[in-house]
C-alpha cells in the first residue's frame, strides 16, 4: 500500500516529528511505501487567494487550480491510503493544515455535483488514519467532548464526507510540555499504528 502522509508542525524536534519517524518506521517494516508533505517545510501556503475562492464558487469542475494544488491532489490520486500527523491546537489541527484542506480539496476534485444535484467526488482512498498528539489526555478529551468535536469535523466532514472509504482518529495524549510521562507509550503506539497500517 502507498501512504501519502500529511505533517504538520513548524518545529524540526518536535514530539510529532518523532510522532512521524516512528509512524513511518511501522510503515516500512510492514513493506509499504510513503511519501511526506511535510506543509512547513514545504512552505506551503495555507490560506485560500480571491483567485482561488472564485474558482470555488464559479462550480467549474474544469477550472483550472494552482501548481501546489495540483500537486497534493497528484500525491493522493497515487496512493491508497491517507495519514495525518499533528499536534491539537485549540480542539483542531494547526492553521497550515487547515489550509491543506482548504485548498487541496477543491471543487471538481473533492466534491462536484451532476445535473440531478447529486454529489461526488473524485477521490478513491481506501483508509485514513489521523494521528494527533495532544498536552491533554484522551481521557479528558473524550471527557470535555472535544475528541467528539474533532472526530465529527475532521474524520466526518473532511474525510468521509470527500469518498475516503474508512477513517479512524488516534489521540496521543497527556504530551505536555516537559513531561515524558507518556512519550515512549505514546510512540509505540505511533509505530504500531504504521506497523498494523
Amino acid at each position: 500500500m502507498h501512504v501519502c502522509i500529511i505533517f504538520a508542525h513548524p518545529s524540526e524536534d518536535s514530539f510529532s516529528r518523532s510522532v512521524l519517524t516512528a509512524f513511518t518506521k511501522g510503515l516500512k517494516e510492514a513493506g509499504h511505501s510513503f511519501e511526506v508533505s511535510d506543509l512547513y517545510r514545504m512552505g506551503f501556503k495555507s490560506e485560500m487567494d480571491s483567485n482561488e475562492y472564485h474558482r470555488e464558487i464559479g462550480l467549474n469542475p474544469e477550472a483550472p487550480v494552482p501548481k501546489d494544488v495540483e500537486e497534493e491532489q497528484k500525491k493522493i490520486d497515487r496512493s491508497d491510503a491517507l495519514a495525518f500527523i499533528f499536534p491539537v491546537w485549540w480542539s483542531d489541527c494547526p492553521a497550515k493544515c487547515k489550509g491543506w484542506f482548504d485548498r487541496v480539496f477543491t471543487y471538481g476534485y473533492a466534491y462536484f455535483y451532476d445535473e440531478d444535484e447529486e454529489r461526488h467526488t473524485r477521490i478513491n482512498i481506501k483508509k485514513a488514519v489521523v494521528i494527533c498528539s495532544a498536552g491533554h489526555t484522551e481521557e479528558h478529551l473524550e471527557e470535555t467532548g472535544i475528541a467528539e468535536s474533532m472526530r465529527r469535523i475532521i474524520l466526518g466532514d473532511r474525510l468521509l464526507g470527500v469518498g475516503v472509504k474508512e477513517a479512524r482518529m488516534e489521540i496521543l495524549g497527556g504530551m505536555m510540555p516537559k513531561d515524558k510521562t507518556f512519550q515512549q507509550e505514546n510512540l509505540k503506539k505511533a509505530y504500531d499504528i504504521g506497523r498494523n497500517f
